[in-house]
């Protein structure tokens, strides 16, 4: 499996967002739960043929800020084009033209499919919900799109305890695929998975998003996955951007503390490229109390009282972005 690193920024935007961000819950009316801000300021940009890996801890925003993007859930903050043009309103008659345009690949292909329906039947649904699909060819539609993920045409009439984890996860690919959409969001589409099943189904993913010209949008914790499949990372902490940027430059030169502490977690094989592992102190603090200044000065090492009192701008540092005070110092 070659790495991606090449960097086709000179492509136009599919996706773009520009301080994005999310809050569930608050004080109202009916409700006294405390707000929790689950994404907040996040920006980027995202082009046909182009992947972004979205990482880190359990809790960071990476799922909201995917489901934000494809216009699952409204935004309380900020502003969201694809194609050039504002996302229209959850539930409009132009936001459900605009869904067979951006799908969604997820991390438990077991709970994505009927157990009472063939898989054939299922990958049919999104051509015959968007009035993409005839009857007459149906079938051959399904079978072109089994053939696409690397199953036979036959397995359309089976039902989904036939099938490995694996391959489940192909068809759940499948039916993403199903409305030739531009935009894919994958999250965590391969945790579930054994190692050697991981590595065929990020394949399928790498060819897939050659062959389709799709925009990829690759939410993962496991690091070395995305190093090999997108073209730039994005490295999110308790709701905010901390590092974005090509892939190579991010992983051999990280700028941002908290990269630097996901990186060094990494196993490696090669004593030569061992590097000391960075132990972060305590747990990531609570997203309903979030710390002042900069949300990792409470686990970062290198802190002062400026991260304590001042939110860090994420701002242009060596090609990427990071949004650290002592960048510079620390590079």
């Amino acid at each position: 499996m070659s790495a991606a690193h090449s960097s086709p920024m000179a492509a136009p935007a599919l996706v773009e967002a520009r301080d994005l961000a999310k809050t569930f819950g608050g004080t109202g009316f009916f409700t006294t739960s405390l707000p929790v801000q689950a994404v907040k300021g996040a920006t980027l940009s995202l082009g046909r043929g182009q992947s972004l890996g979205l990482v880190g801890e359990s809790g960071s925003g990476k799922s909201t800020l995917g489901r934000l993007l494809l216009g699952l859930i409204p935004a309380t903050g900020g502003t969201l084009t694809f194609d050039g043009q504002p996302l229209p309103p959850e539930g409009s008659a132009a936001w459900r033209a605009l869904r067979r345009r951006m799908q969604i690949v997820f991390q438990d292909p077991n709970g994505t499919l009927d157990p009472r329906r063939t898989v054939g039947s299922q990958i049919a649904d999104g051509p015959a919900l968007h009035g993409l699909g005839r009857s007459a060819g149906t079938s051959d539609r399904v079978a072109d799109l089994l053939a696409l993920v690397g199953l036979e045409a036959r397995m359309a009439q089976r039902f989904p305890h036939e099938f490995s984890g694996g391959q489940r996860q192909r068809i759940g690919i499948a039916r993403a695929l199903s409305t030739d959409p531009d935009f894919l969001v994958a999250d965590e589409p391969v945790s579930a998975l054994d190692v050697s099943v991981q590595a065929q189904v990020l394949r399928l993913f790498h060819g897939l998003r050659e062959k389709l010209d799709l925009a990829l949008l690759f939410i993962s914790h496991d690091l070395p996955v995305v190093r090999h499949l997108c073209d730039r990372v994005m490295v999110m902490y308790l709701g905010r951007v901390m590092e974005e940027g090509p892939t190579r430059a991010l992983f051999e030169v990280p700028a941002h503390p908290y990269t630097r502490a996901l990186l060094s977690a990494t196993p490696r094989l090669d004593p030569a490229h061992r590097v000391t592992r960075i132990i972060l102190p305590g747990d990531p603090p609570s997203p309903v109390k979030p710390p002042s200044g900069c949300v990792f000065h409470t686990r970062c090492a290198h802190a002062t009282e400026v991260c304590r009192t001042e939110i860090p701008a994420l701002r242009p540092l060596a090609g990427r972005t990071v949004a650290c005070h002592h960048a510079e110092a620390l590079a």
